[in-house]
């Protein structure tokens, strides 16, 4: 296997049977056009097929990207290798919904190569499951991880969210548990994001809806944080934890390392030679613009040096990967704060290395600022 870091590839599936009134992602639940979009998603990446040559990982999120038609989703993988070449050792991740888990899929997708399943999961609460409006059970949601299980993928992981308002600590453990004990290779617990174009958004903005105190938050984050850690698991990013080395998302990796990576589909982003840029948030303006094969790109800016150092910085000290000493320029690290930061137990120096401790996690945003002095 070459040592050469390989892009990433990123498919953005927006079809949702429901949606959940917390998410923020483009998704829309008339699934009528689907073919048509995935026809779409192929010319999109025919596109880009001198630019990008090879990946080592490929990515489909959503949306609901287990939502789709088993035929129309095998078409969609058979048109995305025929343009691309992909290393024989890629990470293919799919992410599914319990509910649309069944031997079937998982038997179609394990002949296409997928051999990492994201499952959403999100709670074992049947109570916190109504209230995130999530269409399964945890009795399902327990059965879908068996049948993944028996399907032969060992690199599943399970997608949970807590601080929910009123969530009890006990309840949020218990769940915690559940997923630990079916040895995921990766768990990632995201607290519950309110934005306010979403239907808790605007909740929250009439006070039907109240999160829990900052206090309640950092207990929350630190106990999992404790919790995953003491059974084995890596806690590598702020909201992912990986049962090894090896099982890391090797996608998310590149996002957080400045390796190149081509997103498609509406509102899909991507980044190459210092360049980011962005797809329009919008299936019908998507189609529109690939009917007459122009890249349906709403915006892009080119990153100067000095934004790209910022931005390694950021990224940096949310994972342990950190950022190296060395490559930092001089005027980002100011040595007194440094120390003070140690000190502080926010942020440990290994190898020439910056790396966040879990409660630099708590601050990561502010950490390059602090470093910096």
């Amino acid at each position: 296997m070459s040592n050469q870091v390989l892009p990433g590839l990123y498919v953005h599936i927006p079809f949702c049977k429901t949606k959940c009134p917390y998410c923020d992602f483009y998704s829309i639940t008339d699934s009528t056009g689907a073919n048509t979009f995935l026809d779409a998603v192929i010319t999109e990446a025919g596109l880009y097929r001198d630019i990008y040559q090879e990946f080592d990982s490929l990515y489909f999120g959503g949306g609901t990207p287990s939502f789709v038609d088993d035929k129309e989703f095998a078409r969609l993988v058979s048109g995305l290798q025929s343009l691309f070449v992909f290393s024989p050792h890629t990470e293919i991740t799919v992410e599914m919904n319990p509910d649309d888990v069944t031997r079937e899929k998982l038997s179609l997708y394990k002949s296409l190569g997928i051999n990492r399943i994201s499952l959403g999961v999100q709670s074992f609460n049947d109570k916190e499951l109504v209230f995130l409006q999530r269409r399964h059970t945890a009795a399902g949601a327990k059965e879908a991880i068996h049948l993944i299980q028996s399907a032969g993928f060992a690199n599943f992981g399970i997608d949970l969210i807590n601080s929910l308002p009123g969530q009890r600590a006990k309840n949020w453990m218990k769940t915690l548990e559940e997923a630990s004990s079916f040895k995921p290779a990766h768990i990632s617990c995201y607290q519950l994001t309110i934005n306010g174009a979403t239907p808790f958004g605007k909740m929250v903005q009439e006070g039907a809806l109240k999160l829990p105190s900052d206090e309640k938050q950092r207990n929350f984050f630190l106990s999992t944080s404790h919790f995953l850690k003491e059974r084995g698991f890596i806690h590598y990013e702020i909201s992912n934890f990986a049962f090894g080395e090896a099982s890391r998302s090797r996608h998310n990796m590149k996002y957080w390392s400045h390796v190149p990576y081509l997103g498609l589909g509406p509102g899909a982003h991507s980044f190459h030679n210092n360049v980011r840029w962005w797809n329009v948030r919008s299936i019908e303006q998507y189609l529109k613009a690939l009917s007459i094969k122009e890249m349906p790109v709403e915006g892009r800016e080119r990153l100067s040096s000095e934004q790209l150092e910022l931005e390694k910085l950021f990224l940096g000290l949310r994972n342990l990967e950190g950022v190296e000493i060395s490559d930092t320029p001089c005027e980002s690290i100011n040595e007194v704060a440094l120390k003070r930061l140690i000190a502080e137990k926010l942020v440990e120096i290994h190898d020439g290395k910056i790396i966040p401790t879990t409660a630099g996690y708590l601050v990561a945003d502010r950490l390059p600022l602090l470093i910096s002095g």
